[in-house]
């Protein structure tokens, strides 16, 4: 049940995001500095919990290089199923304040975005609620990076539906309902009864998710923390998420 609870509070970023729009006119240091908190948390959680855990599940029932094989093999998987999805994504640095009229072309835009991210938040969904039934506290904070990734995601749908509708009103519905996405995969998972997984597939699960994050790393924050201008905020919202991280280990 608690894994349900976090993938609901998961959309919510999502739905932060579409506000910010609306209430903020300079928010380009706000996306900065979540991102960085994401960056910091999302790396300490692969190596401080979720790979030494998932390896060790593995490991439990088969040797070590082959525990090693399916980890590294389940991780790769994991990537590029978000990179897949990720291609009908815009970007969270197009330039969506342009002044085109085109309000059908980006009806269309949103419209293939959000399906996009609907699929690609079911599956967040679910390999959130997966890693609370192996570790909550691994999971708690995982939603933590994720969610703070999914800020900005918003921000972008949100922009793209606004220009092609010009009602707050539709947006935030359409937003409501792509943050429940997410909450969508954790009910998927809760009726799959997660208590009953096979360790084996336990341990794929976690490794999945290891290659999952490690895309948003690699792929969507590192190159937006690196070309920031921003640098000090940048810097201290990686320290942020490093010892948010730290801090849990001693909760």
């Amino acid at each position: 049940m608690f894994g349900l609870l976090l993938t609901l509070g998961l959309g919510l970023f999502i739905v932060i995001g579409a506000l910010i729009v609306f209430l903020t006119k300079n928010n380009e240091k706000f996306i900065t500095f979540s991102l960085s908190i994401a960056f910091g948390v999302m790396i300490m959680l692969i190596i401080t919990d979720l790979f030494p855990e998932s390896y060790e599940i593995l490991k439990s029932t088969m040797s070590s290089i082959k525990a090693l094989v399916i980890l590294v093999t389940s991780s790769i998987i994991g990537f590029i199923v978000l990179f897949i999805l990720d291609k009908f994504v815009p970007d969270h640095e197009d330039d969506l304040t342009t002044t085109k009229d085109d309000k059908g072309n980006m009806k269309h835009i949103g419209l293939v975005s959000s399906i996009a991210l609907v699929i690609h938040n079911i599956v967040e969904g679910m390999a959130i609620s997966l890693v609370v039934a192996s570790n909550m506290q691994a999971g708690l904070v995982a939603c933590i990076g994720v969610g703070l990734h999914n800020i900005p995601l918003g921000m972008v749908i949100a922009s793209t539906f606004y220009k092609s509708n010009q009602s707050k009103g539709k947006t935030m519905a359409i937003i409501a309902g792509i943050a429940l996405s997410t909450f969508l995969g954790g009910l998927l998972v809760y009726f799959f009864k997660p208590t009953t997984i096979p360790v084996l597939l336990e341990g794929i699960s976690l490794s999945v998710t290891i290659g999952m994050l490690l895309f948003i790393i690699i792929l969507e924050l590192l190159p937006k923390i690196i070309h920031t201008k921003y640098k000090t905020i940048t810097s201290i919202g990686v320290i942020s998420g490093v010892l948010l991280l730290v801090i849990t280990l001693f909760i």
